[in-house]
């Protein structure tokens, strides 16, 4: 005789980028394995891997993971948690006034939403008759590139993975990222000034994300500060 099987319940979401409403379901028994195994490991890619595997199985397989923005990804990968694990996570957090103390936070994960920075935009003005549009980082170009910890050594190809076109004299002639070569990309970069490239970072430092801030008392000081979270690892302890 067949086992019964259990109904799993569904809720509904926005996802940040589009404001489309998506269904999605707890991650069960078998897919909170991968992710521990994952954890375990202890490899960005095996992490990266999980994720989106989980998001996507969750999702009822409905959404190209692999192409969406990560602010996207990480926020449906929240929902999901706090739906499958419960909506509270506790986390311990540096005091920041003394920078040794750890102390206890309980974050309603259902709180937590994308925001966007200030004066925040994709078009980049490098000279009057040139720019360049970019676009978010994908959860596969932020590992492809080594993104979780970025350096000197791989700024270049986190930038030039996140072109989608340079332009000049106003649109009249467009190169699309996706025909050039990462070579050719890399030194594209490399030829930008300070202000130039300084606009460049600004574009990563407002673009939509994860953020939430806390108030943190030191258990020792009694001094109590505001923390700002941002990204996924920040919300798990």
């Amino acid at each position: 005789m067949a086992l019964p099987k259990l109904t799993t319940p569904t809720y509904e979401l926005e996802i940040p980028s589009t404001d489309e409403k998506i269904s999605y379901r707890p991650f069960l028994v078998k897919e909170e394995k991968i992710l521990l195994m994952a954890m375990e490991s202890g490899k960005n890619e095996d992490i990266t891997n999980a994720v989106k595997q989980i998001v996507s199985e969750c999702t009822f397989n409905k959404m190209k993971v692999a192409n969406m923005p990560i602010f996207d990804i990480e926020y449906i990968f929240l929902n999901i948690r706090a739906k499958s694990i419960g909506e509270v996570s506790k986390i311990k957090l540096l005091c920041p006034d003394d920078g040794k103390t750890y102390a206890d936070v309980e974050i309603n994960l259902q709180e937590v939403q994308v925001q966007v920075g200030d004066d925040h935009t994709n078009k980049i003005e490098l000279t009057d008759d040139m720019g360049i549009i970019m676009t978010y980082p994908t959860i596969d170009s932020f590992s492809e590139a080594g993104a979780q910890n970025i350096s000197a050594n791989n700024m270049l190809d986190v930038i030039s993975a996140c072109i989608l076109q340079i332009y000049e004299k106003g649109g009249e002639k467009v190169y699309e990222a996706k025909d050039q070569t990462q070579k050719e990309l890399n030194e594209f970069i490399e030829q930008l000034n300070t202000s130039q490239f300084k606009q460049v970072q600004k574009f990563f430092d407002t673009m939509p994300k994860l953020k939430h801030e806390v108030r943190l008392k030191n258990p020792k000081t009694k001094k109590v500060s505001n923390v700002t979270l941002t990204g996924l690892n920040d919300f798990f302890g």
